[in-house]
This record gives structure tokens, sequence and C-alpha cells, in this order.
């Protein structure tokens, strides 16, 4: 019992100004924005990464955040800050929108421009259950309509996930770096495959003992790659953006500015899809939105010539 309490560290007392000043360094580091009812959270998080550090007062540890040596604390704490919650097929009817609509108009029209490059950013990626998911409603839209539009290539035996001339990629990117080691290891446990079907199951899985390993052909398709968000260096070129429960974190001169640069990473035409209580009113009217049985994503509009 005595060594319990011995190596608990002793709560650092915090001031409404310290959580101020930290409050702005992690704004301009990654755009999260902590508003009074989130300090509660902020002090939470910070109290744990003071103790981990064995430092004895807030200013210690904020010296160590603002220095050179500090950039891989100021990483561990701003992980420590993003709830990293996702699930495969989450919010079904979104991914319903994606699979069935935007997939078809895609294919149609970058079949008649002979573009057969598809390719899809998944920003703030979490443990990679989204990106997978991405990745396998595109092997199906593929499949579909390569039914309907034979390939002018003789296809392989056995016929590959993605058909030939079509290359399909899915970027997924993440502020954390032990989530998307987590994503790139692409093993999950039965608790959290109960969204995945078992035709699914079977098509994009092995079971290895007790886990579900997504197939190597899927995670060929998934590329991972630590992004921040509140940089200009971002994936361009895309033809849909998912970034979903993300804005949450932000304010609105963040959201605004972070919607303007995926409007710049989006091919003409492209399209965005943003959380389920997430919204673009008032924050862009570059986008339609667009919306199918309560699935509802955001196309750019061109600029009429």
């Amino acid at each position: 019992m005595s060594d319990n309490l011995h190596s608990a560290a002793p709560h650092v007392p915090l001031s409404e100004n310290e959580l101020k000043l930290l409050q702005v360094l992690v704004y301009e580091e990654c755009g999260m924005h902590f508003d009074e009812r989130r300090a509660h959270f902020l002090a939470d998080r910070l109290q744990r990464r003071i103790k981990a550090c064995q430092m004895n007062s807030f200013y210690s540890y904020y010296r160590l955040l603002t220095s050179g040596e500090g950039r891989h604390e100021l990483a561990a704490l701003l992980e420590n800050l993003a709830v990293n919650e996702t699930s495969f097929f989450r919010n079904k009817s979104q991914l319903d929108l994606f699979h069935k609509v935007v997939m078809e108009e895609l294919l149609q029209r970058k079949a008649q421009a002979r573009d057969y490059n598809l390719r899809v950013w998944s920003a703030g990626c979490s443990t990679g259950q989204e990106p997978y998911t991405v990745a396998m409603l595109m092997c199906d839209a593929l499949s579909y309509f390569n039914l309907r539009n034979p390939s002018p290539v003789p296809l392989p035996s056995p016929k590959p996930l993605v058909p030939p001339p079509w290359k399909a990629e899915v970027l997924a990117s993440d502020i954390s770096y032990s989530v998307l080691r987590t994503a790139q290891e692409g093993m999950y446990p039965e608790t959290l495959m109960d969204a995945v079907d078992f035709s699914y199951r079977l098509r994009y899985f092995d079971k290895v003992g007790d886990r579900y390993a997504v197939k190597k052909a899927v995670k060929d398709m998934v590329r991972f790659d630590f992004h921040n968000l509140k940089t200009e260096f971002l994936p361009q070129r895309n033809d849909v953006i998912f970034c979903r429960n993300v804005m949450i974190y932000f304010d609105d001169p963040e959201q605004k500015r972070l919607v303007e640069k995926f409007y710049r990473c989006l091919n003409p035409d492209g399209y965005l899809f943003i959380g389920h209580a997430e919204s673009l009113f008032g924050i862009s009217d570059k986008f339609r939105m667009i919306h199918h049985n309560n699935g509802t994503a955001y196309q750019r509009l061109e600029a009429k010539a």
C-alpha cells in the first residue's frame, strides 16, 4: 500500500492562465480548440503527461514542450488529446451513399475520360477501420462496375480486387503515431468486428487465431502517413476526402481554413464526407450538398467559366 502511495505522482496545481497558455500552444500546433466546456478534459490529459514526465510544475513541463528536445513530448500530448473513436462501417447510410452513388458517378465519369486512377484520402484515420472499409467498398463498386462494363484488358486469374486498367489508392493519415502503427498492422479482435458481415469477413480478412487480419491485397491499397491538418502540406488530387468527426475539435476560423484546404486538395467535382453532426453551412459556399437515404456528402463546385 505504501509503495503505491509513494509511486503516485503529486497532482500539479494549474492556474486558469496556465491552462490558457496550453490552449494557445495546442491551437497553434494542430488547430484543436479547447473551450470552457472542454477545459476539464484538457486539464486531465495535461496532468497525465506531467506525471508521465515526472515533473512537479506546469512551468517546467511547458518549458519542455516549447524546447527543441520537447517535440516528442508535444506529439505525445497531442496524441492524448485526440479521441480516437472509430469502427468498421461507421455511419452506414453515409457509406451507402459513397458506395452506390458517389463511386458509380466517379467510375462512369473517369471511364469516359479514360482516367483509371482513383484516389481517396481518409483524414484522421485513427486505428484504420475507416480506410479499410473505404478500400473494401471501392473494390465492391469496381467489381459491380466491371460486370456491367467488361474490361478491355483480359483479367488474370484469380481476379484481382482492383481490375486493370483501374488503379485505386486510399491515403490514410492521422496526427497520432501510435494509432497509425495499429492501423498499419491491420489486425482486429472479434470485439471490433461486429459491423463486418460474414461475406466481407470472408472476402477481405484472414482469420489468424482469435483475430482478423486485413488481407494483403486490401492492405496494399492503403497507404498510412502522418499528417497535421494545420499545415499546408496535405495530399493533393483526391477524388474523395473523408474527414469525419474531426472538425468538431476546431473553432470556426480553423474549420473555414480546413475546408478551404480540402477544396484545394480535391479534384474538380470531387466529394467531401464529414461527420454526421457536422455541416458546411456557414463555413463554405464552394460545395453543394448531396443527400441520399439519410446519408450526406458535399461535392466541390466548379467556378463558371
